[in-house]
């Protein structure tokens, strides 16, 4: 089983919801996150004065998948969360040890 977290701009997050629907994904975390990368932010002008902008908002998704699932999550996250411009985020992946449902009880992939 693999934990999928995407870093995406706020604006692309419904189609990159659209697209995990459309390959049966079931389930996701969704947090409202700041943060930079090689953006390192920007200015901006707010009434005349200029101030930078350090943390930019973005948009953390988080997915538990079997391991067969693995390249068809991470091709629809990438085909729609990309914009071709600079700061359109970053996925990761890490290996999830075990998934417990609470309700049921079910372990492993059944839980997922």
């Amino acid at each position: 089983m693999k934990l999928v977290t995407a870093i995406i701009k706020p604006f692309k997050l419904d189609d990159v919801r659209e697209a995990l629907s459309e390959i049966s994904v079931q389930g996701m975390t969704v947090t409202e996150v700041k943060g930079f990368g090689r953006q390192k932010g920007h200015t901006e002008l707010y009434r005349g004065a200029e101030y930078v902008v350090d943390f930019l908002p973005k948009v953390k998704i988080e997915v538990a998948i079997l391991d067969e699932h693995l390249d068809a999550v991470l091709e629809a996250i990438s085909n729609a969360a990309n914009t071709g411009k600079v700061g359109d985020g970053k996925i990761f992946i890490s290996t999830l040890d075990d998934v417990v449902r609470i309700r049921t009880g079910e372990t492993g992939g059944e839980a997922v």
